[in-house]
């Protein structure tokens, strides 16, 4: 099949067909831009110069991870430093052989991580990366990494199963990073078809009898009055099952008790509000009440300095735990527990996610084995069937 000439856009792609052998539909609009496909009906797309007399072919991205419009101002950046006498593909060899392990790791923080995930994320990504990888291998090219390498390393930590098997997706992230700006090879990736480890939840759900002791721990603390607003804090957390960053965060202005309600503007699923049930707006109401009386903060449970939130709750949460006689027991697992009390009550899982913020119905399924509540009525109808027969 012969190259054609038209305007590059999504639907003149999208239209394209592959064949036998691969072809490049060239852009009637901007000369040198095209979109190779590829029998397999891969497409590509990509710039044709001239440079000290030699034809030159410069590959953008594939079509479907860049649009054709991001990909035609690449291209016109490309062709402007042509102009200038430059080699664009000359620069992008040059930079793919030197550039190693280590400078990966930062262009890959900085151009990607810290511009597009959330801040708790980013964290994470550049805990493994710089814990791990850059030690071992910072000083290696990107390109001679293995996977044997990857797998050695993730053998290496095999005692916190979690860390590596995230080590090797934030890898396998990095390189699809550095493959879509032409830092490491095309489908290069180290990272990929190494066996995970299996990962144990950890899920922690608070008994009938735990409950009534942590509530115990919540009174006497909070009355001891030396943990200011910290013990209602972990309290709201376990009425509402939020997240521990959405309710160090929260702001006055997010909350509307009048209809029972918190709108966060972020969090870790995006934008999300979060319905009040009537002891977590009781709460609310205690702690308005004494803001009113002193110096004011936007912050909700603010700390010691009332213009910045709490930056976490670990003290006073050691404290209430070690006075409960609970042992083990985390902060995340008080939203675990909200979600189990609301399974086991037959309120349905999807109500049970809504509450929870989940956006995918598979995070909730994690609690499918607490939602008895149909299954205890059925055995209690056969139970009382049975029994009355035995009592007749």
């Amino acid at each position: 099949m012969t190259d054609n000439i038209l305007k590059l856009s999504k639907r003149t792609i999208d239209a394209a067909k592959p064949s036998d052998a691969r072809y490049v539909l060239w852009d009637s609009e901007l000369k040198g831009f095209g979109v190779r496909v590829e029998c397999s009906g891969l497409k590509s797309f990509l710039v044709r110069y001239r440079h000290l007399g030699r034809r030159r072919f410069l590959s953008i991205g594939r079509f479907g991870e860049i649009t054709p419009e991001q990909a035609r101002l690449l291209a016109q950046k490309a062709l402007s430093k042509v102009r200038d006498g430059a080699d664009p593909a000359d620069e992008r060899s040059q930079d793919r052989e030197a550039i190693t392990v280590k400078k990966l790791v930062e262009r890959f923080l900085a151009d990607h991580v810290e511009e597009k995930r959330k801040s708790k994320t980013a964290t994470e990504y550049r805990s493994v990366l710089e814990g791990y990888l850059v030690p071992k291998y910072g000083s290696k090219k990107a390109q001679e990494l293995t996977r044997a390498d990857m797998a050695k390393l993730h053998l290496e930590i095999k005692h916190a199963p979690y860390r590596a098997n995230r080590l090797l997706a934030v890898v396998a992230s990095m390189y699809s990073f550095g493959d879509k700006h032409g830092l490491t090879p095309e489908d290069f990736n180290p990272a990929k078809k190494i066996e995970r480890f299996p990962e144990t939840r950890r899920e922690r759900f608070l008994n009938s009898e735990e409950l009534s002791r942590l509530g115990q721990a919540f009174r006497e603390l909070d009355e001891s009055g030396h943990y200011g607003a910290a013990i209602p804090a972990l309290t709201f957390l376990l009425l509402t099952g939020a997240r521990l960053r959405e309710v160090l965060h929260l702001k006055w202005s997010y909350v509307d008790i009048e209809r029972g309600l918190l709108f966060l503007p972020d969090s870790k699923t995006g934008k999300k509000a979060i319905t009040l049930n009537s002891a977590a707006a009781a709460i609310l109401l205690t702690l308005k009440t004494k803001a009113e009386k002193k110096p004011f903060s936007e912050f909700v449970f603010y700390g010691v300095d009332p213009e910045i939130p709490r930056s976490d709750l670990k003290k006073p949460w050691a404290a209430v735990t070690k006075a409960a006689g609970i042992e083990g027991l985390r902060i995340h697992d008080l939203r675990h527990s909200f979600a189990s009390v609301g399974a086991g009550a037959g309120l349905g899982l999807p109500i049970v996610g809504k509450l929870l913020g989940h956006t995918q119905a598979s995070t909730t399924q994690r609690y499918a084995h607490l939602d008895a509540d149909p299954l205890r009525r059925a055995s209690d109808v056969i139970g009382e069937m049975i029994t009355a027969a035995l009592n007749a």
